[in-house]
Order: structure tokens, then sequence, then C-alpha cells
């Protein structure tokens, strides 16, 4: 709160959305659509914006039938207390999820259980019922926005709504938010103090400011505060770092499911411990070879912690009937011996073999246990543990089913793969209403002030894939719109905020950072552009006779990942001017930005006359 009895307003607007991924783009868009002046900011570069929405597998839950829909969700939620209201909202939004996909985006959804033969739905589709002893799973259902998942298809349309509205919507990146501005005295939220190029400026909000900021994934100490641990590794957006939870406590907003968040990987979360500052990547769940045989996981004591073979639900696994994502540990290990590694760097349905780079051998126990950093007497102790059990054909451990079991070698040798627990998400935030208002810790609304996706998501306990993309779109488009309303101004006699020095929405704004580019060209130089990677455009420049006489390709413009994304855009151009083809090997785990590259390329020779 701002105690200031002269504060500056540097620009105003109608509405300020805090956040650019899933659930700031959906508020934007409504509230543009409702006659308002908006601003979004966010944290991250130009490329790199879109939250946890651009990472995610892109599927959304819904379904046919509202009294299972109904009955899900409250098993979903149970044990613990939920706002009704916001409930049904949420289950209603959830039935209208296909129309809202047609209605407001433009497309012709795709819903995985009418189409059962599609490889899409025969890999995922499993995950419509991840809880298929709870009321109502039957009719749950997944639906994207096309044949297709984990390519950012729902953010690029998100965001392609921003785009053309970009006279009403201006974009800030590199522009984090600060404090929320809040009248002492009426409590209502009237501006935002944002940081943009080093420099703190202050921004009146007309009628509301809409916290789309998602969660604390990459915030290790709010990491160690509400989640209890310190070897998470976070899977998505390496952007969301609490700030909305910082400044939804200093307005006094209510908080809750602090203490929640979702994991993924093959093993309750786990992913191959990537490099320091990196995001973890995907590991399938759907790689047999890869959690049965003479394969266990080892945590931090030397010992087996659970059963490698149990599909998880989003990380979590039972517990004495409840379903808990386990403690993390500090530096788990995948052991396995030498037919199964074998098997494994033979495997050409391997989803990520570029991992079995990272394995690491050892010629005994002895020395798998110093690689490890293990008690010997722990270790030595579970293998023998584990091949007795193999060869009885009974884990009394785990229960491990018996036709995954198969002992190690004992003579060696022994390859270890480090792994860390991923963090797909944190779920807690403040508590808002159906009407995606912030409430304090009286339950009495804060004005002016809107919540929506992963800051205070209704998801507190058991999660269903394709819930929190659908809280994006739900209370998105709710926020935006009750933000857009016009507000009656709220008497504050002895107000510490001068209001008289704001400017008109539409003569003192910030500008955008959303410009068109321009790309020169010489003779025989071509522009080629492409959507289709993780990241937004990729623009390349490719020089060229003839269709069949590629002499060079320049990439002007790009924002994949960090990791195997930006290996592509390195490799791939050159690639293709040796080969003179497009029809070279994409990189292997960086298909869509291959994709791209390719894509872009061939737009640029398809100009050649």
């Amino acid at each position: 709160m701002f105690d200031n009895s002269k504060l500056q307003w540097n620009a105003t607007y109608d509405v300020i959305v805090l956040g650019f991924g899933g659930a700031g783009a959906s508020a934007a868009r409504f509230a543009a659509d409702n006659n308002s002046k908006v601003l979004i900011t966010d944290s991250a570069p130009e490329g790199h914006e879109g939250g946890n929405t651009r990472y995610a597998g892109q599927v959304i839950s819904s379904g046919d039938d509202l009294n299972d829909l109904r009955k899900y969700y409250q098993d979903l939620a149970f044990p613990l207390s939920y706002d009704k209201d916001l409930m049904e909202t949420f289950i209603k939004g959830l039935y209208n999820i296909p129309n809202y996909l047609e209605s407001y985006l433009g497309v012709k959804p795709f819903i995985m259980g009418k189409h059962p033969e599609s490889p899409v739905s025969k890999a995922l589709y499993f995950m419509a019922h991840e809880y298929p002893e709870f009321r109502g799973q039957a009719t749950h259902e997944l639906v994207t926005v096309h044949e297709g998942v984990a390519d950012s298809a729902l953010w690029k349309n998100l965001r392609q709504q921003v785009l053309k509205r970009a006279d009403k919507i201006d974009v800030l990146y590199n522009t984090p938010a600060q404090h929320l501005i809040q009248d002492p005295n009426t409590k209502a939220v009237v501006g935002v103090q944002i940081k943009r190029n080093d420099e703190l400026l202050n921004v009146k909000a007309n009628n509301g400011v809409v916290m789309a900021t998602g969660g604390f994934e990459n915030n290790s100490q709010m990491v160690e505060n509400y989640l209890g641990e310190t070897s998470l590794n976070p899977i998505g957006s390496l952007y969301n770092k609490g700030i909305g939870i910082k400044m939804a406590s200093e307005v006094g907003a209510q908080l809750y499911n602090m203490n929640n968040y979702e994991s993924y990987g093959i093993f309750h979360g786990l992913t191959p411990k990537p490099a320091k500052g990196q995001r973890s990547q995907f590991l399938p769940f759907d790689w047999p070879a890869f959690h049965q045989g003479s394969l266990i996981v080892i945590g931090d004591d030397g010992t087996r912690y659970f059963d490698e073979n149990e599909i998880h639900r989003h990380g979590h696994i039972q517990d004495h009937g409840n379903w808990r994502i386990p403690q993390a540990q500090r530096h788990p290990y995948v052991v396995f011996d030498q037919k199964k590694y074998d098997e494994l760097i033979n495997d050409k349905n391997a989803p990520y073999p570029e991992f079995m780079k990272l394995v690491v051998k050892a010629d005994s126990l002895a020395k798998l246990a110093e690689v490890m950093q293990v008690d010997l007497e722990n270790l030595t102790d579970t293998i023998k543990d584990f091949n007795h059990f193999a060869e009885i054909k009974r884990d009394y451990a785990f229960n491990r089913d018996a036709k995954t079991l198969a002992a190690f070698d004992e003579n060696g040798p022994y390859y270890a793969l480090a792994m860390v627990q991923g963090l797909l998400n944190t779920q807690g935030g403040p508590v808002h209403n159906s009407k995606a208002e912030v409430v304090d810790n009286d339950n009495v609304v804060i004005p002016h002030l809107y919540a929506a996706g992963e800051l205070g998501s209704l998801m507190g306990r058991q999660y269903n894939g394709g819930s929190n993309l659908a809280e994006n779109l739900i209370f998105g488009k709710i926020a935006g719109e009750n933000a857009a309303l016009q507000k009656d101004e709220l008497e504050s006699s002895t107000s510490q905020i001068d209001t008289q020095t704001s400017a008109s929405i539409h003569e003192n704004g910030l500008g955008s950072d959303i410009t068109e580019d321009h790309f020169d060209t010489q003779d025989n130089q071509y522009i080629g552009k492409s959507s289709a990677g993780m990241g937004n455009e990729i623009v390349v420049r490719v020089t060229a006779d003839s269709k069949d006489d590629i002499q060079n390709i320049e990439v002007l413009k790009q924002s994949e990942s960090d990791d195997y994304g930006l290996k592509a855009v390195k490799e791939l151009p050159k690639e293709i001017v040796k080969s003179n083809s497009i029809n070279v090997d994409t990189v292997s785990g960086a298909s869509a930005s291959s994709k791209a590259i390719k894509e872009a390329v061939s737009n640029a020779l398809a100009q050649i006359k």
C-alpha cells in the first residue's frame, strides 16, 4: 500500500492486466471487447511470455454431463472445503469449453473421446480419467484446439486474440509488476507500480486490475516456505516468481492452497536433472522400457521409495487411501544394469534418447554409491532385496507388478541417471469468488482487484490434467469482463492518494512492445516465417538462386527455448544448406522448433519463381 501524499501517475488505463499468460491474455481480450483500454505487463522478454500455458500439454478439461462434472470435481476437491458458487461457475464453464473454443477462439474443438483412433487420443486419453474411482469420471473429457498437443497451439491462439486488438491493448515485455496501489481508506486498488527499463512507473487503473501472474515455481524461498521443499525444478515458465502472492499479501488478500503443487515426469514427477537454471524436460510416462525390468529409483539414503511401475497422477501417488506427491529427494537416481542399459540404448521408440548421454557407468556397487553419494550398505541391501523380490515374483516393499520385476546382474556394471523432482506449477494464491473478485481475510471483496489462472487456483487437492488451462479460459474471461465494468468513484474524504494528476487514457498511454517487423533483402534473398515453434514467430532470410540451390539461411528472429529449441535454431539451418533440402532429420527433443525452421525455409523458397 502506498502512503504518498502526492502520488504521480505516469499513465492511465481502464484495465491493467498483470501477466501475459493464458489467463492474462483472456482477461485482456475480454476487457478490450467491453470497450476498455488495456495494459498488459509481463516480466518475461518477448517470445518467452505465455506463462505455463505456453509449455503445457494443451489439453483442456471438459465434460458433456453437468451432474457428472459436479460429482467428479467435488471428489477431486475432497476433503477440503470450497466455495460452492465458485465451483458451480467452474463446472458450467467446463461444460461449455467446446462452445468457448468455437465462439471465442474460432476453432473447431478436437474432443478426444469422439476420436478414439487418433494417435493423440490413444496417447493421452487416459488423462481424461486420472481418478477412475471417483464419481462422474466416465463422462469427463479432454479437448484441444486442434488434433495435437505440447505444441503451444492454445497459447498461440490466445496471443493472437490479443494482437488482433492491438488498438485497445498495449503489451509491455520485461516489465514486472512491483506493487498494487491501494487507497488506504476505501481499500480499492486504484493502480499498479511497474518497473520499466529500471524506472518505477505508477499506472492508474480506472476500473480494475487483474492479477494473472501465475505461481511461485521459480522463487526458491517461497518454495521452501510454502511447499517445504528445496529440490524442485520447474518444468514450465522460468518467470513465475510469486510476485502476485507478494502483491496480494500487501493489500490484505486471503491466501489458500499454498502448499499444493503439481508435478510431472516418468516416476511420479521425476525428470532427468538439467543444467542449473534450465527447465526440466518432460520425460514421457509412456516409455514402458524405462520403468520395468532391472531398473529401480533410489532416494537420498540409498533405498527405493515408491513403485517405479505405477502410473502417477500429475506426481501424486497413493498414500494409505489418499493421493499425495511424495516428499522430494535431494538427489534421486534411476539405477539399472547392463542388460537394461542395452535395451534402453537400442530402443527405437525412445522418446528422448539424448537422456541416455547423461547416464554414468559404475563398475561396482561401491563406485555406484560414491557417484550417487548414498550409503553403500543401504544400496547393497536394496539391490539384494530387489533381486529376491524378482526371484519370488513378489515386491514386498512396494507391491510392484511381478511381471515388471527382473533381477540385477550382481557382477555389474551398473548405470545411474541423475533425476530431479519436476515442478509443473503451484496452485496457491489469493482467494477469489465466482466473479473473480479477490477477497480479504474476512471474505470481504477488495474493490477493483481480480485474479485468474494458477494464481489462486481452486485445485487444492487432487488434480486432473487440463483443469488449470480450463481455469485460465473460464476465469480469465470473467475477470476481464468484470474489471472492465465502469466503477463508481469510492468516497475517500481523507485519501492520501492524489488522483488529480492522472492523465487521459487516450492521451497518455505507455505504448506497446508489439510492433510490425521489417526485414531487408537483396537479390536472390527471401524472407520466410513460421509460428509452429514453441516460441513466437521464427523468421529466416534464405539466399538461393533457385529452389534447388540453397546457399545460406539466416535466422533473423526467434525465441525458442534455450535448451533443445536453441540447438535446433543453430544446427538445422546448416544441415538444410548442406543437404540443399528441408528434408533433413529434426533435432532430437526439439520437434516443434525443427518443424518451424523447416516451415519458414519452405515459405521462403516458395517465393522463388
